[in-house]
């Protein structure tokens, strides 16, 4: 359908020749961009199946801490002792470009660099277990960056990898095809267009010989 609105000249045959050519050669490289955005698009998400895990558990034994040092702590003593936070977490994000997509990177940095500089009161009146919620807390908290990092490069990973399907497949399936039936179009439209032109250059002669001949036999022989 599409050979129709083609101009069948040799200009254009050799336009569309070239064009195949880029097409071809950019749907093997969007392949290749394809294949391997899906392959690091599995590896996260096999570290972001085993980082959930891993939050969720620390998570879930804060949370159990927290309910342990609610129930052997008076609800204002426990609430004085987490008013105010002692440490100070700083975040910066920045970006990566993987297969021309940037995914973030976080980064973080507390204001001491003390793992134990996180109490923000005594021992003296608060059981261990609100200690084990609170350290259950800051030791999963690079956990959940990293999940969170790893969860937004997915999310725009497999935008990626859908847009590049697309493209694969418009020009597998429509454009590439396309052009190869526009070129077989031209083709046999300069084959036909040559053999027609020496069909009449073939019939001028026949015409021009059998003038020739029949001129001949009217012209009078000398005396």
């Amino acid at each position: 359908m599409a050979a129709t609105h083609v101009n069948p000249t040799r200009m254009e045959l050799t336009r569309l020749k070239k064009k195949l050519v880029t097409a071809t050669r950019g749907h093997k490289l969007l392949k290749d961009k394809r294949d391997e955005l899906m392959r690091q698009f599995l590896d996260l998400v096999r570290e972001n199946k085993a980082l959930r895990e891993k939050v969720e558990a620390g998570i879930a034994a804060a949370n159990q801490n927290f309910v342990l040092a609610r129930a052997g702590m008076q609800d204002p003593v426990l609430d004085v002792a987490l008013m105010t936070p002692k440490q100070e977490v700083f975040l910066e994000c920045s970006a990566r470009n993987v297969m021309s997509v940037d995914i973030p990177v976080f980064t973080y940095k507390t204001r001491t660099s003390d793992a134990n500089d996180i109490y923000s009161y005594g021992f003296a009146f608060t059981s261990s277990d609100l200690d084990a919620a609170v350290k259950s807390l800051a030791d999963v908290l690079p956990d959940m960056l990293r999940l969170a990092e790893i969860e937004k490069s997915c999310q725009l990973m497999a935008a990626e990898i859908e847009k590049t399907r697309r493209r694969v497949n418009a020009l597998e399936h429509v454009m590439i095809p396309q052009m190869q039936a526009n070129i077989k179009y031209i083709t046999m439209k300069l084959d036909e267009n040559e053999r027609s032109t020496q069909i009449r250059l073939m019939k001028v002669k026949d015409m021009m010989l059998e003038e020739a001949h029949h001129y001949s036999e009217h012209i009078p022989e000398p005396a």
